[in-house]
């Protein structure tokens, strides 16, 4: 795997950081990209500790610039991209009463645009390498949950962004799939606001809305993003995968 290349956005933390550990480990060049210099630098460092190497590239994934100076220092740094991991995302409360149009703009840049550009500027590398793309989405883009509106709608847009890109890269030889965890222990809610308090109700409520009774770990989502992105996976495209312990297949509780 020593040739074979992978970004990973939101690398800083959570399934970002797991994923870009995990490629590590298994001797890919990962390009671990985020917004906190600490969490990067310890990324690199729990990687080089485990065998692995992570370059870290400090950037926000919102800003074009930045997204343009990734991808190019990548293809001049190791020649090649085989895999692009989109993890970076973010989460905010809010309904359709109160949901600000800063809060919708903030969700929609990060979760989908974001995406969607990078995706867009990957394709001719990936198309060299026949490569292919690993998008994080969630539970939230296959059904409705109350107070988090405009992160629904941004995941459910992440799914069709999956299946319209795989049809239309497929020629190319480019796959494209996504993931669809439910609730996973990471810093993602506290980020968007939670206090600490309600964060531990939220994952002791977790035992009761996915069936297998306990939240996921960021290592779960991981493997999962690890084999669609590997020639195990080289005749699935255009899949969102369901990884929450059961959650989709419920009703509201």
């Amino acid at each position: 795997m020593k040739e074979n290349v992978a970004i990973v956005t939101g690398a800083s933390s959570g399934i970002g950081r797991a994923t870009a550990l995990l490629f590590a480990r298994n001797g890919w060049n990962v390009v671990g990209f985020g917004r906190s210099e600490s969490e990067l630098n310890s990324l690199r460092d729990d990687a080089r500790e485990s065998g692995g190497t992570v370059r870290v590239q400090l950037g926000d994934a919102t800003e074009l610039s930045q997204v343009d100076r990734l991808v190019s220092e990548t293809v001049d740094t190791f020649g090649r991209i085989n895999v692009l991991v989109n993890a970076a995302g973010i989460i905010k409360t809010g309904n359709i009463e109160d949901t600000t149009l800063d809060d919708w703009d903030k969700m929609m840049n990060i979760n989908l645009r974001s995406p969607f550009y990078l995706i867009q500027k990957c394709v001719p590398y990936l198309a060299v390498t026949q490569g292919n793309v690993v998008n994080v989405s969630s539970v939230t883009g296959t059904r409705a949950f109350p107070n988090v509106l405009a992160y629904c709608v941004s995941k459910a847009a992440t799914d069709q962004l999956t299946r319209c890109a795989a049809l239309e890269l497929a020629p190319k030889g480019i796959r494209v799939n996504a993931v669809n965890p439910g609730v996973v222990i990471t810093n993602l809610h506290k980020r968007g606001g939670m206090s600490e308090e309600d964060y531990e109700k939220f994952l002791e409520n977790a035992k009761n809305t996915h069936p297998i009774g306990r939240p996921g770990r960021p290592e779960e989502v991981a493997d999962l993003i690890y084999f669609l992105a590997s020639d195990n996976a080289s005749w699935i495209t255009g899949a969102t995968y369901e990884i929450d312990g059961g959650r989709a297949q419920t009703c509201a509780r």
